[in-house]
């Protein structure tokens, strides 16, 4: 079993910064990727950032710029450091890992519980 423990959410005024981790524990073998969606209400779930088991980084146009993806490697967990929030950033921001196990060589995926992110005067 694979469990994700989400922290960093909360209340910002519109300019501030918040930082968002997401740690993995459980039987992982390979992480193929990390990522944080999220989703403002009304609105469809949209991929915000994305950081491969390699490293390599994905930023979403409407972030770019604003919010940085990191990981360490040896502690499976990732963070999300969002700088000059913006009201639209508002949204429950949720993690996702994508990962291999060996013993049966299956891809999984697993979903974090969220965390709320406001942005607001």
């Amino acid at each position: 079993q694979v469990n994700l423990a989400e922290s960093g959410g909360g209340l910002v005024q519109p300019g501030g910064s918040l930082t968002l981790s997401c740690a993995a524990s459980g039987n992982i073998d390979r992480i193929n990727h990390m990522e944080w969606y999220r989703q403002a209400p009304g609105q469809q779930r949209e991929l915000v950032a994305r950081i491969t088991g390699g490293g390599g980084t994905h930023v979403a146009d409407s972030v770019s710029g604003r919010f940085t993806i990191s990981r360490i490697n040896a502690q499976n967990a990732m963070y999300l450091r969002m700088n000059n929030m913006k009201s639209e950033d508002t949204g429950a921001y949720v993690c996702k890992l994508q990962y291999w196990r060996m013993d049966d060589r299956t891809l999984y995926d697993q979903w974090g519980q969220g965390t709320q992110v406001t942005v607001s005067i």
